[in-house]
């Protein structure tokens, strides 16, 4: 029976052995790097773990999947482990296109704490999305907005509504960053139906901010250079 040895994410014995029991392959690029989800029982604690793990050289090709687990060694021989398969693995979420990173990088560790059931840190996440996102908006001068109140993503966010800068038609929707945001976040309580309200609201707001600009302006640029070719063509 083949072993693999890593850390065991249930006892957290370090560079202990495990004895390979299943194997499901993922994928093959390159013609030859596999990669392969296996199910592996700790020598230290005897309780079950699934690794992802890749094929990490050539010249050795596995026709079946039964050849991984009846391989006579150290599957690190071939394989570099690429970590435990958890809870964040599931499916998450994307978020909008052509976001700044920082923004992007916010929407996705919110996405993967939904993925996850951990609804306060997704929606302190989003939040954060969304502070990132009107602050970038927030004019030098704000009449009728204190300092308190541009700190306040709640008072600025009500306050951009006020005066046009933010779109009209998802005022509405933002009610959930006052009721969850002020209120749930703070506390602890958040539940997974609030959650989700924080994220379709951000998720809305970033799409009419970033993506649909950005897609108008490919959409230009594809348009100009189909006319340049045109007229390049007809000379």
């Amino acid at each position: 029976m083949a072993e693999l040895i890593t850390d065991c994410p249930r006892c957290g014995s370090a560079h202990v052995s495990f004895d390979v029991g299943g194997v499901n392959h993922v994928d093959r690029a390159y013609d030859w790097l596999n990669r392969y989800e296996v199910f592996c029982v700790c020598r230290g604690c005897h309780r079950g773990v699934m690794f992802f793990i890749e094929q990490c050289v050539v010249n050795h090709d596995f026709d079946k999947s039964v050849a991984v687990t009846a391989y006579r060694g150290s599957l690190n021989d071939l394989f570099g482990v690429k970590g435990p398969i958890t809870l964040k693995d599931r499916d998450v979420a994307p978020p909008p296109e052509h976001l700044p990173e920082n923004i992007d990088i916010a929407f996705r560790e919110g996405a993967t704490c939904m993925g996850v059931r951990c609804y306060n840190a997704a929606a302190t996440m989003f939040r954060l999305c969304l502070d990132f996102a009107t602050k970038a908006l927030m004019p030098d001068e704000t009449p009728g907005l204190n300092a308190q109140g541009r700190r306040s993503l709640g008072l600025r966010m009500n306050w951009m509504f006020e005066n046009n800068i933010l779109p009209a038609a998802l005022q509405d929707l933002a009610q959930c960053v006052k009721d969850d945001g002020n209120d749930g976040a703070h506390d602890g309580t958040l539940s997974a139906v609030d959650a989700e309200d924080l994220q379709e609201f951000t998720f809305e707001l970033l799409e009419r901010l970033y993506t649909e600009p950005k897609r108008l302006e490919i959409a230009k640029e594809r348009r100009a250079a189909r006319h340049a070719k045109s007229a390049g063509t007809a000379k």
